[in-house]
């Protein structure tokens, strides 16, 4: 059985948890708690191409705040 996570003519969510990391998820499965979604089921290019144009800094938000501010 093939990962549906890695089929490219599936249809995707992206979804972004509390730490601002993103997630591909085949829009037939459930959404997990802890996660929203911002781009509704769509192509996995456009889901690509969305996460990649908008998760432009892996880090968790909140090392990104701690680097940003280190008085925290």
């Amino acid at each position: 059985m093939a990962n549906p996570f890695d089929d490219q003519d599936g249809t995707f969510r992206v979804l972004v948890n509390d730490e601002a990391q993103y997630s591909m998820w085949p829009a037939f499965a459930a959404v997990p708690d802890g996660w929203t979604v911002v781009l509704e089921a769509s192509p996995y290019a456009t889901a690509l191409a969305h996460v990649e144009e908008h998760w432009t800094d892996m880090r968790p938000r909140a090392l990104r705040e701690r680097t940003q501010d280190p008085a925290r």
